[in-house]
């Protein structure tokens, strides 16, 4: 008897692209056998939009508008940690994760984040089948086949490395869909590198179809893959594979070096750049909050990045993003903002930690980068003796202009377009804005609207509130929705070669990428002949800046730590800036960690989430093989 499927109608219709092809607007419905929806050019086209179903969209979209490991890593702390406890960030802080439950698996999946085990196997599984029948199958013309099959690929590379990056090598290579009454004892578990080695071969087949396009140039294929995703999933996976955590004692570095420089050639051969003009002056130059104190237009350049949405056009003014969400990012005003002024709550709340790493304008760093603290909570900076230009009693005056378009400060100006509860300038926390148009945050201890507060779900716990993906007319009389999530851009692929580059000794194209960053941020080179350990921790700090509170720091921090070790150097203690007001309207600046407990997500089990606990049982009792992560 053959086996059946049963094909829901909401699981093929909630579909993750449209396209003025029908097939992909079309999906089959009732009990069907393979046989016969593979017999159908539009039930084909119809399957394919499975294998996009799981794509999540990332940004805010964690459970109940969390930045998960935004929030979850140093870069920052979520409000909701302290309001609700039981919720992912409070849970993961004070270490309530286990096999069996554990937040970020164990939760309903928002948007695809979440359930990230049984999602993209199920996503994996659609793909195989898909490619397994493809050849044989009923399709409009051979170029449809030809694209249609090299997206199932790419899909599959995709899922296969998020999986990598959430539970490492615990994986086995599975090319072809298994029925649930086959033999599963066989299964073995790869290494970092083969699944590496797998991922590439299956964005190469990508790359190796004519009629897959390197850009999306109608809104109607809006989502669909490309050869550009291709290239940044290699770029990102080979990285990891070189990394200590994943390596196995390999150096795989030279081989890094060498797939990124071809991908960044190839994204760059056809048409991907960096974003290096305000599209939009009369939105972003029109309004000193905009700017930045110093009025920079490179702050105004950086907001416009990430407020806007990538274009789908043969010439779009955003030639850097290379893969978005299909979805924006809701009203992260009133969810992810500067709560008690905008909305419900503040949610991300960059840390003193995150601020510490920009420099000032001079391109010298503020704290030694080999040692930036001399206590184990983060208490004692250790300052850079060669920075002339950074002062404690004003801290934010002189920063990269990446900063003031990154994070909200006391003494920011932000247009005021929210409603207030009295009139706008009745606080007295700082003399009346510019015309009533401008309202100047205060983050001092005290502040009844946006000051420091421990549990209160609309203050804020460091003492700062996101700033970069907020659209600076955004607001509860402005409801401008964020931008959708950028997955891949130029920018990551040019520090994911810099660090492969500086790595594998070739200093000086190391050193030439991330000027190439820097000179977009307005930001001087960085000094010139530095040796290999210098400039591996330049290019570090590189990343934690121009990368800022986009989910790679979480991963980061993670594959720069060897197998044995943990992350207590830069995840046990996060601190907050404790403001006192003097009477004089002066303020005297202080450090506090956020709470009197270490966070309890710091140990060695946390640099890679575990086997769903049901999951590794089955999988050891059919193969014989221990298949948990270390410590779960």
């Amino acid at each position: 008897m053959k086996f059946r499927y049963t094909i829901l109608l909401n699981l093929l219709t909630t579909l993750l692209l449209s396209s003025c092809n029908k097939a992909l607007d079309m999906a089959p419905d009732g009990r069907l056998t393979m046989d016969e929806i593979f017999a159908d050019h539009d039930k084909v086209g119809a399957f394919l939009n499975t294998c996009y179903n799981n794509i999540p969209t990332k940004g805010t979209r964690y459970y109940f508008w969390s930045r998960g490991p935004v929030v979850w890593s140093d870069e920052a702390w979520d409000t909701d940690a302290e309001s609700e406890p039981t919720l992912m960030a409070g849970r993961i802080y004070n270490g309530n994760a286990s096999a069996a439950n554990h937040p970020i698996l164990n939760v309903n999946a928002d948007s695809g984040n979440g359930a990230y085990w049984d999602r993209y196997w199920e996503a994996i599984r659609n793909c195989n089948v898909f490619i397994s029948r493809i050849d044989g199958a009923t399709v409009g013309s051979e170029a449809e086949r030809n694209r249609w099959r090299a997206e199932a690929h790419l899909l599959r590379a995709y899922y296969y490395s998020e999986l990598m990056k959430w539970f490492g090598s615990a994986l086995p290579v599975l090319t072809e869909p298994r029925g649930f009454e086959e033999d599963f004892a066989d299964l073995q578990k790869a290494s970092f590198y083969e699944l590496t080695q797998f991922v590439i071969a299956d964005c190469d087949r990508a790359l190796d179809t004519d009629e897959l396009p390197w850009r999306i140039t109608t809104g109607g294929e809006a989502a669909r893959v490309t050869k550009a995703l291709a290239e940044a999933i290699k770029s990102k996976m080979i990285l990891f594979a070189a990394s200590p955590l994943y390596n196995g004692g390999q150096n795989y570095w030279e081989e890094a070096y060498q797939t990124n420089k071809l991908s960044l050639q190839h994204l760059r051969d056809n048409g991907y750049a960096l974003y290096k003009q305000v599209s939009l002056p009369h939105v972003y130059l029109a309004d000193e909050a905009f700017l930045g104190p110093d009025k920079n237009v490179h702050t105004a350049l950086y907001n416009e990045y990430f407020t806007q949405n990538m274009g789908y056009s043969a010439t779009p003014v955003d030639r850097e993003t290379i893969y978005q969400s299909r979805e924006n990012q809701g009203n992260i005003w009133y969810m992810d903002g500067v709560g008690a002024q905008d909305g419900y709550k503040t949610g991300t709340c960059p840390s003193q930690e995150l601020v510490d790493a920009y420099e000032t304008i001079d391109g010298e760093p503020v704290l030694d980068l080999a040692n930036p603290y001399l206590d184990e909570k983060h208490l004692t900076p250790n300052y850079n003796s060669n920075n002339t230009l950074y002062n404690p009693n004003d801290p934010y005056a002189n920063r990269d202009p990446r900063f003031y378009a990154t994070i909200y400060y006391n003494g920011s100006k932000r247009k005021a377009l929210w409603n207030f509860t009295e009139e706008p300038n009745s606080h007295e926390n700082y003399p009346a804005p510019m015309g009533n148009r401008t309202r100047i945050i205060a983050t001092y201890i005290g502040e009844p609207q946006t000051g420091l507060h421990e549990s209160t779900r609309k203050a804020t716990r460091t003492g700062y509130f996101q700033r970069k993906f907020l659209h600076p007319n955004s607001g509860n009389d402005n409801p401008v929705a964020g931008a959708n999530w950028k997955f891949f851009r130029l920018g990551e692929i040019i520090l994911n070669f810099a660090e492969a580059a500086a790595e594998a000794d070739h200093l000086r194209e190391a050193e030439d990428a991330i000027n190439e960053i820097r000179e977009r941020a307005g930001m001087p080179p960085i000094p010139v002949g530095l040796n290999k350990e210098a400039l591996i921790l330049r290019v570090r700090h590189e990343r934690r800046i121009e990368l800022a509170l986009e989910e790679h720091r979480y991963f980061d921090v993670r594959r720069w730590t060897s197998p044995t070790g943990d992350l207590s150097k830069t995840d046990r203690w996060i601190t907050a800036a404790e403001i006192k007001r003097n009477a004089d309207g002066s303020f005297i600046y202080g450090r506090k960690t956020v709470r009197g407990v270490e966070r309890r997500s710091y140990s060695n089990r946390n640099l890679i989430l575990p086997i769903p606990l049901q999951e590794a049982n089955r999988l050891q009792a059919i193969t014989g093989q221990q298949w948990q992560n270390p410590g779960w």
